[in-house]
């Protein structure tokens, strides 16, 4: 049976199979693009804020802040968010990245959503989206991606390594998402640095806030690891930092909050925001 990932991932790759756009001409003007700007180095970016949180006295991780209107298992959440407000609340609540939905068919984002949070603060940004084309990379890096999202499951081995060497080639830093072990396995054989663990179940969407922990256990040390989905309160946070998680990534919870630089604040463990 299909999943809302198998779902989603097709609708992408039809997508691509249909873009009639030239990839030679797009490569040039990505390549262009890292020579006329000053890149954001995302992952260190995240070590850097879980030290940062440490030191202020709250959870030793970083918080990757997401702009998100709405998913398929919630449905709408935020359709009128201003990104560029919402990314500086993030940034004056602590957060060290964000992550930004660009997916406009199954999540109501954009390119501009991206553009404008980017140009609103100093953060790196990911660009949360599904990767499945060497133009989905070339188009991250064109409209201004930090970082980029490789998921395992929607990837065959040969896509990962070589969408995740096109991403350092451009400057940007590769995410790549796993949900378990055997995932884990293909990751490290793409050579990836930078590890997510999202903890939503494929086949339901729903949540096993455990999943974050059992493969933490499983990373080899020296890696970036970033724990995803699922994410609501404190406490949560508290557990993948104990698990030994660098960053969390946490999206409806801020966006649903009605005050994303208190929100933000208080999932690091701060009563005001550091920094």
């Amino acid at each position: 049976m299909a999943t809302y990932l198998d779902r989603i991932v097709e609708w992408h790759r039809s997508a691509a199979r249909a873009d009639e756009r030239d990839l030679a001409s797009l490569a040039d003007r990505a390549r262009a693009s890292v020579e006329r700007s000053t890149g954001r180095d995302f992952e260190a970016a995240l070590v850097a804020g879980r030290d940062a949180s440490r030191a202020a006295g709250g959870h030793p991780i970083a918080l990757v802040a997401e702009i998100k209107r709405r998913s398929p298992s919630k449905g709408v959440l935020a359709p009128a968010l201003d990104p560029g407000e919402v990314a500086r609340a993030y940034e004056s609540g602590g957060a060290s990245c964000l992550s930004v939905l660009t997916d406009a068919e199954h999540f109501g984002g954009s390119a501009a959503d991206l553009e404008a949070a980017r140009g609103a603060t100093s953060l790196p940004v990911l660009r949360k989206d599904f990767t499945v084309c060497e133009a989905d990379v070339l188009d991250a890096r064109l409209m201004g991606a930090d970082a980029v999202l490789l998921i395992v499951a929607a990837l065959s081995p040969e896509e990962l390594g070589s969408f995740r060497q096109l991403a350092t080639e451009l400057e940007m830093a590769a995410l790549v998402e796993v949900h378990d072990e055997a995932e884990l396995e293909a990751a490290l054989e793409a050579g990836a640095s930078l590890i997510g663990v999202n903890q939503r179940d494929l086949h339901t969407f729903e949540v096993d806030r455990r999943r974050a922990v059992r493969v933490a256990a499983a990373i080899p040390a020296g890696l970036t690891k970033v724990a995803e989905s699922g994410v609501e309160s404190e406490g949560d946070v508290r557990l993948v930092a104990e698990a030994g998680f660098d960053a969390v990534l946490v999206g409806e919870t801020l966006v649903r909050s009605g005050d994303p630089r208190a929100a933000a604040a208080g999932l690091l463990g701060h009563t005001v925001p550091c920094g």
